[in-house]
């Protein structure tokens, strides 16, 4: 037996190498999936007293595979197979099967958010209520999600194989953009009380390590990870007394972890050498240089504006839109980023953002312009639902000195 150590991150790294071997054996994405969680609680409940097995994935894996044929004896017609199949040794998992299960996970018939909870359930190791708590949302409506999640692939008669060749493309790109999504939600929060919600960011970086493993030729990924440690370095320094935000020009830089910034340059670097230049490698690349300034005036900001020039004609989006603009006035300054601020007035989804309102106040703070800046300000407060920001913004408001008033 070993020693008890670090239990919980043992049964999350372990939850989808066991999940993956058991759907490769039996087949049925749902009764497995409920049987590995089995599986796990009984971890739970007996490796605290009993000390962790010489071969615990084994051991899970056996568990899991004796509820899951526990299940199929109650199904008469398949009890004959089942039998025959409960004295085979239990399977070892491949290298291919944690890609597979990702894979599984982001299946085209599933909604964005589908994928998400079901990666973070299958893939991720968590349970109902840690993807309740982390995503702020009932554990009832997780539980459905999941549940349908699972149905609507049982439904499509998937199975738990490798998409063919030319279907894979496509099946990663929904892979990176939902683990990009978890990263994302982790690092700031949409809404609630807490800027970070940490179990996300390190399950978004644990699986797209997994990930980068698997694939190490794919650019992409190798780009999605370095973006991820880029951005998670800064987190020590990103919150205050009181989990106040602090913006990046303000930030301790030397809070920063540097062993993170470092293995993203490492990565960045090798992948930036040998594939097709892409978006999370570009994304990349800019957090780079923000990492590599050991001061804010330090930032090559004349490079990051090309780096978001090529990122916008690439892959154009909203987030980019604005970055780009930021950028842009940090060079040309800020009536350059005003006007062209103003050019989004109409835009759907940039016109009313609180980020939008959020970089109009910056600007107009940088150009002097203190009551319009401040008014801004709390537009941009009004508009955010993540508490940490409002605080910050309507602090950012009331520091403004208005000339006369």
């Amino acid at each position: 037996m070993g020693v008890l150590t670090g239990l919980p991150d043992l049964l999350r790294e372990l939850a989808p190498q066991v999940l993956a071997a058991v759907v490769r054996r039996y087949g049925d994405f749902d009764a497995c999936e409920d049987a590995v969680q089995e599986a796990l609680l009984a971890a739970a409940r007996q490796w605290p007293g009993e000390g962790v097995p010489a071969q615990p994935r084994n051991w899970l894996i056996t568990v899991a595979g004796r509820r899951r044929v526990e299940l199929l004896r109650n199904e008469a017609a398949r009890r004959r197979r089942e039998e025959a199949v409960w004295h085979e040794p239990a399977p070892a998992p491949r290298g291919d099967d944690e890609l597979a299960l990702l894979l599984l996970c982001c299946h085209p018939a599933l909604s964005v958010p589908a994928q998400i909870t079901l990666t973070l359930r299958a893939a991720g190791g968590l349970t109902t209520a840690e993807i309740a708590r982390a995503l702020l949302l009932p554990e009832a409506t997780v539980g459905q999600r999941i549940s349908r999640a699972k149905k609507r692939i049982r439904d499509t008669g998937t199975r738990f194989a490798m998409p063919a060749p030319n279907e894979i493309g496509d099946r990663l790109g929904a892979v990176r953009h939902v683990l990009y999504l978890i990263f994302n939600e982790g690092y700031t929060a949409s809404s609630g009380e807490l800027l970070h919600r940490v179990e996300l960011t390190r399950e978004a970086i644990r699986l797209t390590r997994q990930l980068h493993r698997s694939l190490p030729e794919d650019g992409e990924v190798a780009g999605l990870l370095a973006l991820m440690l880029f951005t998670d370095a800064r987190r020590p320094a990103r919150t205050g007394p009181g989990g106040a935000l602090i913006p990046l020009a303000e930030q301790d830089r030397g809070r920063w972890d540097a062993a993170l910034i470092s293995e993203g340059v490492a990565i960045l670097t090798r992948t930036l050498s040998r594939s097709l230049i892409g978006p999370f490698q570009l994304q990349a690349a800019i957090a780079a240089v923000h990492d590599e300034a050991t001061r804010p005036e330090d930032t090559d900001w004349p490079q990051i504006t090309i780096l978001y020039g090529i990122l916008h004609a690439l892959a154009p989006s909203p987030m980019v839109t604005l970055n780009r603009i930021v950028a842009r006035s940090m060079v040309d300054g800020p009536a350059a980023g005003l006007a062209a601020l103003d050019e989004l007035a109409g835009d759907p989804v940039l016109g009313p953002h609180h980020r939008t309102a959020a970089v109009r106040a910056h600007l107009l703070e940088m150009a002097g312009a203190a009551a319009e800046a401040r008014e801004q300000y709390r537009t941009a407060a009004r508009l955010t639902l993540s508490r940490p920001e409002q605080r910050y913004l309507e602090a950012r408001a009331a520091r403004i000195v208005v000339p006369g008033l």
